[in-house]
Parts: structure tokens; sequence; C-alpha cells
């Protein structure tokens, strides 16, 4: 049973989701060829902790890191290392806070110096389909009119969307119901009612929508090995118009 959150709730994922946007843009700051994944994901810890939460990754079903970090093929749930980042990659940093008992959660797809236009497309239609899906998240509408219009805008520039993995609810526990899929049919799927949070996060590849599951059972690489991209925001169902309680504002600012 989803229950709606209430105002007070809202305001405390807010605080976690401001957090989370915060750290992404401190992370954003530092990834450059020849930093490693490792680095960064040390520099969001330190982050979270210092700001007196703790990073809700980590340890997350084992997971071992504080952030996810999913390097070009790696669609989502990749694991830092001591690699170095290359000039010409991409990567989505999966950002989570846990504070005052509630949870936040986004992502952001980086480029690592200059990147090839058909890259460039793929970052700028993931993102242009998320802020698609979210114009849809209002109390009235259903799961399946998100996931139409995320799927919609991606599959327009011939890009394949990811089928095995979704959104989800947030609160107090870092995935709740519903479950928020990147592809579907209008008028289909659970009723969204005002006060439920949303993860929206469409996973879109530049060809085969097909992946696989690496050996460590956690990353989730594309098939045919090109890049795939990742962004995600947490809404509040409103009447209306959507609220955003996380946002790549602090990101995109300092890119300005």
């Amino acid at each position: 049973m989803v229950s709606p959150k209430t105002e007070e709730e809202v305001a405390l994922m807010l605080e976690n989701g401001m957090l989370v946007s915060r750290t992404l843009a401190e992370v954003g700051k530092c990834i450059a060829p020849g930093v490693t994944t490792n680095e960064l994901n040390r520099v969001a810890e330190a982050f979270i902790r210092d700001h007196g939460a703790v990073p809700s990754f980590l340890g997350y079903n084992g997971f071992p890191a504080a952030l996810c970090m999913s390097v070009n093929d790696v669609v989502v749930h990749g694991f830092p290392s001591d690699k170095p980042l290359e000039e010409g990659d991409i990567v989505s940093v999966d950002c989570g806070t846990f504070y005052k008992g509630f949870n936040g959660d986004s992502a952001y797809t980086f480029p690592v110096g200059e990147i090839d236009e058909e890259t460039k497309l793929l970052l700028k239609a993931t993102k242009e389909s998320l802020y698609k899906g979210i114009e849809k998240a209002v109390a009235g509408a259903r799961v399946g009119d998100i996931s139409h219009a995320v799927q919609s805008h991606a599959e327009s520039f011939g890009f394949g969307v990811v089928r095995e993995l979704e959104g989800h609810g947030i609160g107090r526990k870092l995935h709740e119901g519903p479950g928020v899929p990147n592809y579907g049919r209008q008028g289909h799927g659970p009723r969204l009612f005002e006060g439920m949070t949303l993860c929206i996060e469409p996973m879109i590849t530049a060809g085969s929508r097909q992946v696989y599951l690496a050996r460590n059972g956690w990353a989730v690489h594309t098939c045919d090995h090109k890049n795939a991209a990742h962004f995600e925001l947490t809404v509040v169902v409103r009447k209306g118009q959507p609220q955003l309680l996380s946002t790549f504002d602090f990101i995109e600012n300092q890119n300005a």
C-alpha cells in the first residue's frame, strides 16, 4: 500500500534531495580525465557525512560504495574503481542519502572532457526524456503516462529504452512502491495521487536496449557495449504541477 507523504515528511525529503543534489555538484567539480571513480566516491562520502547524513547506498544489499559510478556502457550500479577516467568517457553518478529518517536519490551523467556529438545527443535526449516524464507526475494521472512520455521522447531519437530497470517510490525506504518503468502505455498503471514521492530515472542506450548483468551481480551493461545515459530526479506528485525535491541546478549553474 502506497501512502501519501505529509507536508512535514516532504520537507524532510526536500532536505535530502538538496543534499544529494549538492553532493552531485561537488563530484561534478572533480570529474576530469585522469581522476578515478574511487576518488570521486571519497569526495561524495565525505561531503554527505560532513552534512550530518549517511550514504544510503553504502551497504545497501551489500553494495560496497557511497556512489554508483557507471562508465560508458555500464547503465547503472557500477562499482567505483581505481581505473582513471579518460577523455571522451561519460560517467553516470547515482547518489543516495539518509537523513532524519528519510532518503534522497538522484543521478546525473557527466561528460569527461570533450565527448563526441552522438554522445552529446544521448545525454541531451535522456535528460529531456526525464523532464517529459516529470511533467506527467500529477495527481489523477497514471504511472503509464510518465512511462510513455519517457519512452516516446527517447525513441524519437532512435535510442534504446532499458526495460529491466525502473524508477521507484521513495521515502523512509530507499525503494518503495510504485515502480516507474521508462516504457509503457498512457492511461495504464497505478493512479498517481497528491503526496506520492517518486524517483523518475530514464536509462537510455545509444544502440540496442538489450542489457546483461556483470559477474559481480550489480553492474548492468549494454549488450552491444554502446554508451548508456542515466538521469534521475525525485518529485512529489501534486495537482496541476509536480514539485521537484532534487535538482540539477547546482551542477549546471557551476558549468554555466
